[in-house]
């Protein structure tokens, strides 16, 4: 049994598989998945697991070089934008599109993990690098 790491093995090989570019997108309750796009639900009951929760565990195991987000959460949940802001350094490119742009975009994701957030704008579109 795996004792490290990304548990959930869907996640896990999500992870396993993603080349520089893939995309991922880290989703709250209310995002809708796209037709064809893989959704990977977590959400357990309302606010489990929270959006950092997993964000925090998906960049502990993913090398990130941009991260796309809704204009929209700037002033519709600024707490959250802050604290998620606050785990990337500047060497990640940050991206703000129109929600309705956002969900577009997650046409081309590889898969969608929805969480049990439930605060608004909680979504981020994770763009994979490469490790040298």
């Amino acid at each position: 049994m795996k004792k490290h790491g990304i548990l959930n093995s869907s996640v896990a090989k999500l992870a396993a598989d993603l080349g520089h570019t893939d995309r991922v997108c880290i989703s709250d309750l209310g995002l809708p998945v796209p037709q064809g796009v893989a959704k990977i639900d977590l959400a357990l009951k309302l606010g489990q697991p929270n959006f950092q929760e997993v964000l925090d565990v998906y960049l502990d195991n993913i090398l990130v070089e941009k991260v796309i987000l809704a204009e929209e959460i700037k002033t519709a949940n600024p707490e959250q934008l802050a604290t998620l802001l606050a785990k990337f350094n500047d060497q990640v490119v940050v991206e703000y599109v129109s929600h309705e742009e956002f969900k577009s975009l997650n046409q081309a994701v590889k898969a969608v993990i929805r969480t049990g957030e439930n605060t608004p704008y909680s979504n981020i579109i994770l763009q994979s690098g490469v490790i040298i």
